[in-house]
């Protein structure tokens, strides 16, 4: 049976959690699991509630609606595979972990094109059956190259867009196309070291960890909400370069991590931090 996914934000208040739950159990639906959180900063309520059971999908919105305060958000999707594009450039190891997490059905997403400024990663991506693209940047400006990117992502309606190590800036015209469903994974534990070069950096700086961030991409370079985050130590023997290869494995599994929660729905987007029910 199709299991579907309740997210729910909104001003807190007493009887949220029974209101909710009792307009499910009023359509004879199952909840198989669910988590609540309040952030009292703000007094403000998440719930993420898995469910099964067959229902009329605008009925049962429009009572929550009915019973929950005013500005609040509900998001009703079933449990299912998402769409994804990926951008690469011409670094291998977080495309080519997503490309065998994707050939045997560990990535709960179907990649639907990878796409690049080179044609380095190309042969890497067509052994898996999957198109590339090779928009090369060179002789256009910034502005043409990235419209010919999106449009060739745009034709793929893509649910979300991941930076697999995609190594130019996105204008905030380009994100305003995809708010909050660019997930990129940068080479430092935010928010240090931010732009280009975080191993030389941190190499400098003579840091005893380093880390990667993966987050959602804004109009702030390497600014966005943070979806998840891991370090591992350092030290004085090892230089930038050997820093870059140790952190390269971080990468991978924080990358692969952030996209389990996305695309599982356990990720809210809140100001610019993420609620995360794991």
């Amino acid at each position: 049976m199709v299991s579907h996914v309740l997210l729910i934000n909104c001003p807190d208040q007493p009887g949220l959690v029974f209101k909710i739950t009792g307009i499910l159990y009023h359509y004879n639906l199952n909840i198989i699991s669910n988590g609540e959180f309040v952030e009292r900063g703000f007094n403000y309520f998440f719930m993420r509630t898995e469910f099964s059971g067959k229902f009329d999908r605008e009925a049962l919105l429009q009572d929550l609606t009915n019973v929950l305060p005013e500005g609040v958000e509900i998001k009703l999707t079933d449990k299912k595979k998402k769409s994804i594009v990926l951008l690469a450039t011409k670094e291998h190891h977080c495309l080519s972990d997503l490309l065998i997490r994707h050939a045997f059905n560990e990535l709960n997403a179907h990649i639907l094109a990878v796409i690049s400024n080179y044609d380095v990663l190309e042969d890497l991506t067509r052994k898996f059956d999957i198109p590339f693209h090779f928009i090369s940047h060179e002789g256009q400006s910034r502005e043409a190259h990235e419209q010919q990117i999106l449009e060739a992502v745009q034709q793929y309606e893509p649910e979300f867009v991941v930076l697999a190590k995609y190594m130019r800036i996105l204008s905030a015209d380009f994100v305003a196309h995809f708010s909050n469903r660019i997930i990129n994974i940068h080479h430092s534990f935010l928010p240090a070291f931010v732009g280009a070069s975080p191993y030389a950096q941190a190499y400098e700086r003579g840091v005893k960890i380093i880390g990667a961030t993966a987050h959602f991409v804004n109009d702030q370079l390497d600014q966005g909400p943070i979806i998840a985050q891991s370090v591992i130590p350092v030290d004085h023997t090892q230089s930038a370069k050997e820093m870059a290869q140790a952190g390269r494995d971080v990468e991978k599994i924080v990358l692969a991590k952030s996209l389990r929660l996305v695309f599982n729905e356990q990720v809210f987007v809140y100001r610019n931090k993420t609620i995360i029910f794991e």
